[in-house]
């Protein structure tokens, strides 16, 4: 089954990603300050397959280069027209923060026009507008009307459904400031005293940076897309079987724990379950024996889900469930309790 979902995937990603290179190409040929998605195959770093009909893709924005991090420095609270409001609607959350055009050393002039730009401050629901026009444009253009269609969205998200040889897959594309040459103040990351990953790869990870995502109104997302890569990318150098017990955790969730094409528990979250169980559990000698490792990572799994918390793997005071349906989640912890009573049926 889990060599069965690879291949399923696998086939579904390349699909995708030829379809969302074509449409991106095209927006790259309309508007520079987007670049088109690389088509680097099924590791595709833009790439992160939540679930196997929900993908979400990075649209690397071009002309911000040579960045910095800055302190608050005005009143930034407005409406999309740029309209100030007298009330902060919501101050950023750890994962989120502002971005000034002046943090940027180089800088593109067009992103310092009112489309996209408040008072100095790049406005991610304004990058979005533009982006969204972009991509319903070059649907048409491209004569991909047959096989992408922009989904209504209650905010400026833009999704679109993908029709593949097998299935739809909803894709969310969002446009990302990728900055490779520093890491977030926010990301107090390792913490100390941990083995797990070596400080080798901890310095490695370090130096590939991070990406800002223009996922809500006024705050951009912090994004740790080529750290996991890297961590995920080397899990078992020791010969343990780390990616087997991740692979069989996330067939479990899709055929019985939370199925459905918008799962509560996505494979990012089973992911996060993952970097946090090995840095508990470091040496080589516990993951060794394929069963008690596969339980510790489904106990780990079903603690996060029965008390609705589960911290971002970087950045410590963010709980990746914090907006995700309760009653759902309790659905879910239900399960795992059941099958935690009598796991035997799935590790025979």
């Amino acid at each position: 089954q889990v060599e069965q979902r690879h291949y399923l995937v696998s086939k579904a990603v390349e699909e995708v990603q030829k379809i969302i290179q074509q449409l991106t190409m095209e927006i790259s040929d309309k508007a520079t300050r987007f670049q088109a998605i690389s088509n680097s195959g099924i590791h595709n770093e833009n790439i992160k397959v939540l679930a196997p009909s929900q993908f979400l893709i990075t649209v690397p924005l071009r002309g911000l280069t040579g960045y910095r991090e800055c302190q608050v420095r005005h009143w930034r609270y407005y409406t999309v027209h740029g309209a100030k409001l007298l009330s902060s609607v919501r101050d950023p959350e750890e994962l989120h923060q502002w971005l000034e055009v002046e943090q940027f050393s180089k800088s593109l002039q067009q992103w310092h026009e009112t489309d996209v730009n408040i008072e100095g401050d790049l406005v991610p629901a304004k990058v979005l507008i533009v982006f969204r026009e972009l991509v319903e444009k070059s649907i048409t253009s491209c004569n991909l009307s047959s096989k992408v269609t922009v989904l209504e969205s209650f905010s400026s998200v833009v999704r679109v459904a993908v029709e593949t040889s097998e299935s739809q897959v909803e894709v969310e594309l969002v446009p990302a400031v990728e900055i490779p040459t520093c890491w977030p103040e926010k990301a107090r990351w390792p913490r100390c005293l941990k083995r797990w990953p070596s400080q080798e790869k901890v310095q490695c990870i370090k130096s590939l940076g991070f990406d800002l995502l223009a996922r809500s109104n006024y705050h951009w997302q912090l994004c740790f897309s080529r750290a996991e890569h890297i961590l995920m990318e080397g899990l078992d150098e020791d010969g343990g079987c780390r990616m087997k017990c991740f692979r069989v955790l996330r067939q479990m969730k899709e055929d019985v724990w939370c199925a459905g094409n918008k799962p509560v528990i996505t494979a990012y979250h089973l992911q996060t379950v993952l970097f946090w169980t090995c840095e508990k559990y470091p040496r080589t000698k516990d993951w060794r024996c394929f069963p008690k490792a596969f339980l510790r990572l489904v106990q780990k799994l079903h603690k996060c889900v029965s008390q609705r918390f589960l911290k971002h793997y970087f950045v410590k005071n963010t709980n990746l469930l914090k907006y995700t349906n309760t009653s759902d989640l309790d659905l879910v912890a239900r399960k795992l309790a059941v099958f935690l009573e009598n796991p035997v049926f799935c590790l025979d």
